[in-house]
């Protein structure tokens, strides 16, 4: 990754000798169309697919691409191939080739050079230095004391309208009409997927494309301007929001007040109801707040102050979106009140406000649940002798009923002599038994009864053991419970007075989703037992194990800086560690503990709880600042899980090179990609590859085993992938069965 910046440091040395009077000029001509900028985009290329690229030979002319891009020959629909759906209603998504990829990879890099320095701070989402883990940062740290909060949906696909409003927001920076041209004809061939809404952003899909993230943040970036012009005149019109920095209010804010229409104060100013001003006054806050969190098209905005404040900004927002930037835009949950019950769900995750303990409670609660657990394992202890004294009940009496029964019945007085008249004639004595103890329940009333166990515990054992012991043991039970039931009236009461309360936001992984995908995937059976992953039966030791280590390293990534993020650890790990066994011992039909011992060694890969923590608190601070970057691995960081299944053992007879782009290597098998869902936006983020496009579901591509390696990791996404190699593959197959004729 070190590389790769140095890559793109270079392209910025030539993008910034075009500024010119405050815009970039001929970037296209003299940047883009530059063999040496392609090269440079090449590798970077080359990078995202792992590849070590002084061991690689390109496989295009720089030289003759740059010549077509200066002199407008080169040809956008020429370089692309399609692939679509089976059946009558058939979608088709359109991929570029390894030489428009390089393009775009050099007009990506263009862009970002021109646009990152003035992207706004709202910003989050593919950006150096700012990702979805600095967004969660900031949800919890920045975002102080919000009321209301509501978040918005995007839903369109960019038309010809919208594509014209984009191309007039990068001639206020750029001043190059063939570069827009260029990029509107990548428009017009379908090779440039736009779509708000449309899926999960940054999980490395091939219909995002490497444009998109760039793209859609210069499209948005209007509105993070409008909404700082929007912020301003609320926060301005309030009028304490600096009584607790100054005596008076600021100067630039009187200033912005006198700018502001007299109405438009009017109509703020009574937007506050009497009712959330008293609230306001009481809570001891009459300034007004106004926050946003946008990653792509994903935005989060709160509100410190009433909920009519919130909802006139929501409305202002949703009429901005679709009356100015032409996008359907809605709010699914409406302005919800942040200490609510529910949360809200942003990023694919929950978050909520919750009041944080104090350090006195927190001690109240811990030891409640240390009794607890106590008077838990006590009955656990009084249940097992119980239940075991029953079981040598139950044992004896079987043994004499089979000796005695049938010199008993000879005997007029005995109770099998009474009953005798329920045996029937040819009756076995093991029918006989269960006959007689189907009359004994009926007899103690234990038909209600969950199991047998109980039945020994409670109608056996219990009522012979001596009332005392009983007594004192229901009176402790009772004890315990009243205890850990009462809240805290008299604990509270032998506490220090404490402050005002402290609310903090927590954030929360989807775990009922993150089951969901493990059920999904075959990790995970019905009952959430783990279960072998069948699809994978056929693939080598290693690669199964790889596919389950990238599935813990992709969730805990992803989750890290969620609040229950050890629930998360202990449920996908331990659920993907015994997957994997079982797993392999169905290949191998071995015993799991057989299994086990073989691979010891290679199931150290699947990360364990404790492993996680000791790499993370053992980690430098800036130990990984490349690899973390999301301008520099969009698509990789993040990288959603894949399945893929065994097709076929390549052959002599059946050769088959290594479809990730600019990898020479022949692969050694051919394996299908199987889509698991076709979830639409917005969809919980978990790790898992959400919404793949149908026409890339039982899609064949040839691996090499490092590059697999690489797919199950997360060192690589499917954007790194070139689905059309089949096609370039038989074609030339056909040229040399010419050339030998």
């Amino acid at each position: 990754m070190e590389l790769k910046r140095f890559l793109e440091l270079r392209i910025k040395k030539r993008v910034k000798k075009q500024y010119v009077d405050g815009k970039f000029h001929f970037l296209m001509e003299n940047v883009i169309a530059n063999p040496e900028t392609l090269e440079d985009a090449y590798g970077c290329i080359i990078l995202n697919s792992n590849i070590d690229i002084s061991m690689t030979k390109p496989n295009m002319s720089f030289a003759s691409t740059a010549k077509e891009l200066h002199s407008g020959s080169f040809d956008v629909k020429a370089n692309t191939y399609s692939v679509s759906t089976r059946g009558v209603q058939k979608e088709v998504l359109v991929l570029p080739n390894l030489k428009l990829r390089a393009v775009q990879e050099a007009i990506r890099i263009v862009l970002e050079v021109v646009y990152r320095p003035h992207f706004s701070k709202i910003s989050h989402g593919c950006r150096s230095g700012r990702s979805h883990s600095t967004a969660l940062k900031y949800i919890c740290k920045e975002i102080s004391n919000p009321d209301w909060w509501f978040t918005l949906h995007l839903n369109k696909k960019m038309d010809a309208s919208n594509f014209a409003q984009l191309v007039s927001i990068m001639e206020e920076k750029i001043e190059d009409p063939y570069l827009c041209t260029f990029i509107l004809g990548m428009f017009e061939a379908h090779v440039l997927n736009l779509e708000f809404g449309g899926f999960p952003k940054g999980h490395g899909l091939p219909q995002e494309g490497i444009l998109s993230p760039i793209l859609i943040n210069i499209y948005l970036d209007l509105f993070d301007r409008e909404f700082f012009k929007l912020s301003m005149k609320y926060e301005a019109l309030s009028s304490g929001s600096d009584a607790h920095q100054s005596g008076s209010p600021s100067t630039l804010r009187r200033w912005f007040q006198r700018q502001m229409k007299a109405s438009e104060v009017k109509d703020i100013i009574n937007g506050k109801s009497e009712a959330s001003e008293a609230k306001n006054t009481v809570n001891g806050k009459s300034d007004i707040r106004v926050y946003c969190c946008r990653i792509m098209d994903e935005i989060l905005c709160a509100v410190s102050g009433s909920e009519d404040i919130a909802t006139n900004l929501m409305h202002e927002i949703i009429s901005y979106m679709q009356n100015t930037l032409h996008l359907e835009a809605n709010s699914p949950s409406g302005v919800l009140p942040c200490n609510g019950p529910h949360g809200i769900r942003f990023l694919g995750l929950l978050i909520t406000r919750r009041v944080k303990e104090s350090p006195a409670v927190r001690a109240v609660h811990k030891l409640k649940d240390k009794v607890k657990l106590f008077a838990l394992q006590k009955e656990t202890a009084w249940n097992a002798g119980t239940i075991r004294i029953g079981q040598k009940w139950l044992a004896h009496g079987l043994k004499k009923v089979k000796e005695s029964e049938i010199r008993n019945l000879a005997d007029r007085s005995s109770v099998l002599s009474q009953i005798s008249c329920y045996r029937k004639a040819g009756m076995e004595t093991d029918h006989w038994y269960k006959l007689l103890l189907k009359i004994w329940m009926q007899n103690v009333n234990a038909k209600s009864a969950e199991s047998e166990e109980i039945i020994l515990s409670s109608y056996v054992a219990e009522p012979s053991l001596p009332k005392e012991l009983i007594d004192s043991f229901c009176e402790f039970q009772k004890r315990v419970d009243e205890y850990v039931a009462s809240e805290t009236a008299s604990t509270l009461a032998l506490l220090p007075e404490s402050s005002t309360p402290v609310i903090t936001t927590e954030i929360n992984a989807p775990v009922h989703v993150i089951e969901k995908h493990l059920l999904r995937y075959e990790v995970t059976n019905s009952r959430g037992y783990a279960r072998s992953a069948t699809a994978l039966i056929l693939q080598d030791s290693d690669k199964i194990i790889d596919w389950f280590s990238g599935i813990v390293r992709r969730c805990l990534r992803w989750f890290s800086e969620c609040s229950n993020f050890n629930e998360l650890k202990l449920i996908v790990c331990d659920h993907a560690r015994k997957s994997c066994i079982r797993t392999l011992a169905s290949k191998y039909r071995m015993h799991e503990d057989e299994v086990e011992k073989r691979f010891d060694a290679d199931l150290g890969r699947i990360p364990s709880t404790q492993e996680w923590d000791q790499d993370v608190a053992n980690e430098p601070s800036d130990s990984h600042v490349f690899e973390n970057d999301e301008a520099l691995m969009y698509g990789i960081l993040h990288s959603g899980t894949c399945l893929l299944s065994l097709a076929r053992i390549t052959s002599q007879s059946r050769p088959c090179n290594c479809f990730v782009m600019g990898c020479s290597s022949s692969a050694r098998s051919v394996y299908t990609l199987n889509v698991m869902e076709r979830q639409k936006f917005p969809g919980w983020k978990t790790g898992f590859s959400g919404c793949i496009h149908p026409s890339l579901n039982k899609r064949r591509v040839g691996l090499c085993d490092e590059h697999l390696s690489d797919l199950y990791l997360g060192r690589i996404s499917l954007q790194a992938i070139e689905f059309g190699a089949w096609k370039v593959g038989f074609q030339r197959i056909d040229r040399d069965n010419i050339g030998e004729e």
